[in-house]
């Protein structure tokens, strides 16, 4: 089969799904022609088999004590230039997926900045080791997800739950994770290995390319947030409850692109959490 007939498959199989959850959204508003607006989102996640949730909520807890934060604390003992340069071409790569949701959103300001800035960073910036477009006024707008996307086009949370390894998650946000995998220019490049005509896939990645960039990723944003989870950790009466709230909090601040942040080291980051 053709690349492109598989690529036109893909993206049968998301409108399928975006169509059928924004046809069985609950209470999903006004009747007539109410605009799916981003503002209008309502994060109204049901708890949904809290037992396996606390349950996989505890064996990442336990995962996170052994290796990741250690390899954190190891992260953050490199240079400083060197993390902000790492964090900074991680940051560019995501770029284009958050490109993909800006278009599909039909929010085509926000693709415009997202594109000059992966193309003010990638050739001036050397990769994305650099930052330049910000200092020509092309500033962060934040990243967008296929999640985000659902909940921009009127999709409701549905149930929430916490998954092995990834952690907390809702029934749109887990289909948007596979939405990701889609419309994301850099899985698709490191995923089709086939070279057709030279337009998609390349054998010089392998999809272990991808999972390189994304475990790099993770590795940045929790070297980040060391302290902030502490806190967090030190202050919470139930930390399952608290961050089951901060995860749904920031999320519907995410899909209403809200100013408002939430506070860690660094707020741009925090969404990662979730991805």
């Amino acid at each position: 089969m053709r690349i492109e007939e598989r690529m036109f498959k893909k993206i049968l199989y998301i409108l399928f799904i975006s169509i059928f959850l924004q046809l069985n959204v609950a209470n999903a508003g006004t009747e007539g022609s109410e605009e799916l607006s981003k503002a209008k989102s309502k994060d109204t996640a049901e708890e949904c088999f809290e037992g396996v949730s606390r349950t996989m909520f505890k064996f990442n807890h336990a995962l996170d004590k052994a290796i990741f934060k250690p390899v954190a604390k190891g992260y953050r003992a490199l240079p400083v230039p060197i993390r902000k340069g790492t964090g900074n071409v991680v940051d560019n790569l995501r770029s284009l997926l958050t490109f993909s949701n800006n278009v599909l959103q039909g929010d085509f300001g926000r693709a415009g900045n997202t594109a000059a800035r992966f193309g003010i960073n990638t050739t001036a910036g050397i990769l994305g080791i650099f930052d330049p477009a910000t200092k020509l006024g092309f500033e962060d707008q934040g990243k967008e997800d296929f999640g985000q996307t659902l909940g921009a086009w009127g999709a409701d949370s549905g149930c929430y739950f916490v998954l092995p390894i990834l952690g907390p998650t809702t029934a749109r946000d887990a289909i948007g994770l596979v939405g990701n995998a889609f419309i994301d220019p850099v899985y698709q490049i490191t995923h089709n290995t086939e070279i057709d005509n030279g337009i998609i896939g390349n054998s010089n990645y392998s999809e272990h390319n991808y999972y390189y960039y994304r475990g790099t990723s993770a590795v940045d944003f929790r070297a980040k947030n060391i302290e902030s989870f502490e806190s967090l950790e030190e202050n919470s009466i139930d930390l399952y409850a608290s961050l089951k709230s901060l995860y749904l909090q920031n999320r519907s601040k995410k899909i209403a692109n809200s100013s408002s942040t939430v506070e860690t080291q660094d707020d741009s980051d925090w969404e990662e959490i979730e991805n």
